[in-house]
């Protein structure tokens, strides 16, 4: 919500659900602004004036303040300076600690890597392969997946 500040979005993601009173709901927003501290320097910031990064930390918040039990996030590293692409993988990486599930989609398979437990990779619209990130880091599996060797 472009034309709300950053404090009215995330009250927006604390109010979609229903689970505890006030002080549940005042801790879970503490810990979105512990995983996202820069947006605790912008709660007053409108957010349609955000940097790209900072927006999508603000929409990961206010996702993960409604309570879903599974979070989908599909390449949130698009267009963002390296800098802040590390920083939200820090901060995904942290929700995930907190017990959630996600699927994540990722053009960068080094972050990818540090937060799955599974990975699968598409090449030419079909699973190439399906296994464990240490099976992707060697390379062989990934390079037979793209190339159809092995």
């Amino acid at each position: 919500f472009p034309g709300l500040n950053v404090r009215e979005n995330l009250e927006i993601g604390v109010r979609a659900t229903a689970n505890g009173g006030l002080a549940s709901r005042r801790a879970r927003l503490e810990g979105v602004l512990d995983a996202f501290p820069r947006l605790r320097e912008r709660l007053s910031q409108r957010a349609g004036t955000l940097s790209g990064g900072e927006q999508q930390m603000l929409s990961l918040s206010r996702a993960f303040l409604a309570e879903p039990r599974l979070l989908l996030l599909d390449e949130i590293s698009m267009g963002l300076a390296p800098r802040i692409v590390e920083q939200l993988f820090e901060s995904v990486g942290r929700l995930k600690e907190q017990g959630l599930s996600i699927v994540l989609v990722e053009q960068y398979l080094t972050y990818a890597l540090r937060l799955a437990d599974i990975c699968y990779v598409l090449a030419k619209g079909s699973i190439g392969f399906v296994g464990e990130p240490a099976e992707l880091r060697g390379g062989e599996a990934l390079a037979s997946s793209y190339l159809g060797a092995g």
